[in-house]
């Protein structure tokens, strides 16, 4: 008599097939993608995908009144031509982001010295070469399309200022903060000469910031406040573009079209909006897709909006704040931290505009605003701030634990 065993049939293949991709983001994962993953904070990379979505959508809603104004009010032009270029620009910022941000501490921080260099180079050749528009020349033409060399500087000169206050650790006679001084001067002086007041500004006040995070003396510091006083002062008197930007804002004296404007728009739909593409004041606003681009998310989505619009800068300036508090390193600290001012002082001066609290400055929201220099730029610079703030899940567990995990 013959007996039969049974045998519990296994898995399916597909089954299988999707326990082993699903394995290959774990915490023992030691490929370059896996320890990406869990190194980088999410949290920081779920604000900016946020923040980057919010932008495709207003971009889209101002394109429209930006496409009229730029074809001269004709009948026929192509309403979403911005939000398309937009999706171009992410296409290749987004990956400039991630490509970065994947990149290690010591490889990462080499290049953005190196990269500083490079674009200090362009900065000072734009009064030579660049290409002029609305009054400034800003831009450096390279075949069909225009690069900003200010945009791309302003991370790395971050990084590059972060590694010179950082190397007084190994020799405190180093004259860091002079070297330091007298590059952000000679960087000042070419952007006034363009002029781009707005950058000149954001220059100035994150070398002031990384000083303090460096522990530059108290006295040096408020004498820095006071020269800053003084220049603002001699700038009212000797350099004309500050003079009417500040009796604009100040005196209503000249032409105040476009804070009229900005002020009109962002407060025509009240708390909720418009409603998407319902929006009429858009149409008579200057930069709708730049810099007056939080004005036309006020009109259509309302001021509750653009209150979740600044709660979300401030979640990334809080985020990192709190990743740094334990930092050991330095230059870790003073990139991040560099890095972090930069993106919410942009922010804020833009949004402060728009609400008619600062003089215009012509200055992007970052990853909202359309813009090609701006995107790509913002993104190498998000890039860097995620490398930067990137942690070994590993690093202060036991030896055992690890060793059993990469078993």
């Amino acid at each position: 008599m013959s007996t039969t065993t049974l045998t519990k049939p296994g898995p399916p293949k597909r089954v299988v097939k999707r326990k082993k991709n699903a394995a290959r983001l774990g915490r023992a994962d030691r490929s370059a993608l896996g320890r990406w993953f869990w190194e980088i904070d999410l949290v920081l990379l779920t604000l900016v995908t946020v923040l980057i979505s919010i932008g495709l959508i207003a971009v889209a809603a101002a394109s429209p009144a930006a496409g009229f104004r730029y074809s001269d009010g004709a009948v026929q032009f192509q309403p979403l031509h911005y939000f398309y270029r937009q999706m171009m620009w992410l296409c290749v910022g987004i990956p400039v982001m991630i490509g970065v941000s994947m990149t290690p501490k010591d490889l990462v921080r080499r290049a953005a010295l190196i990269g500083a260099g490079i674009f200090f180079v362009f900065l000072a050749l734009v009064p030579v070469i660049g290409a002029e528009a609305n009054g400034a020349k800003r831009w450096i033409g390279v075949g069909i399309s225009q690069f900003q060399p200010s945009e791309f500087l302003k991370p790395l000169f971050v990084v590059a200022m972060a590694w010179v206050l950082s190397l007084r650790e190994k020799d405190p006679k180093l004259p860091v903060y002079t070297i330091t001084g007298a590059i952000t001067v000679v960087i000042a002086g070419l952007l006034m000469k363009q002029p781009d007041l707005g950058q000149t500004v954001i220059f100035m006040m994150v070398w002031f910031a990384l000083l303090t995070l460096a522990g530059a003396p108290m006295g040096a510091l408020g004498g820095l406040v006071g020269l800053g006083i003084g220049g603002i002062v001699a700038a009212y008197f000797f350099y004309p573009v500050a003079t009417l930007r500040i009796n604009n804002f100040l005196f209503q004296d000249g032409d105040t079209y476009q804070v009229d404007s900005a002020h009109r728009t962002l407060t025509a739909g009240g708390l909720f909006g418009s409603g998407p593409g319902a929006g009429q004041m858009k149409f008579r606003l200057p930069e709708p897709h730049t810099d007056y681009i939080f004005s036309v998310i006020g009109e259509e989505f309302g001021l509750i909006a653009c209150l979740a619009i600044a709660i979300l800068y401030a979640a990334i300036v809080v985020r990192v704040c709190l990743k740094l508090l334990h930092e050991e390193d330095q230059f870790t600290l003073l990139a991040a931290a560099g890095l972090v001012t930069q993106l919410g002082l942009q922010a804020f001066i833009n949004m402060a505009v728009n609400v008619n609290l600062a003089p215009s400055k012509g200055m992007t929201l970052p990853f909202i605003s359309y813009g090609g220099s701006s995107m790509i730029a913002l993104s190498m610079g998000f890039g860097l701030l995620l490398a930067f703030t990137r942690r070994n899940p590993y690093l202060n567990r036991s030896p055992y634990i690890v060793k059993w995990n990469n078993r």
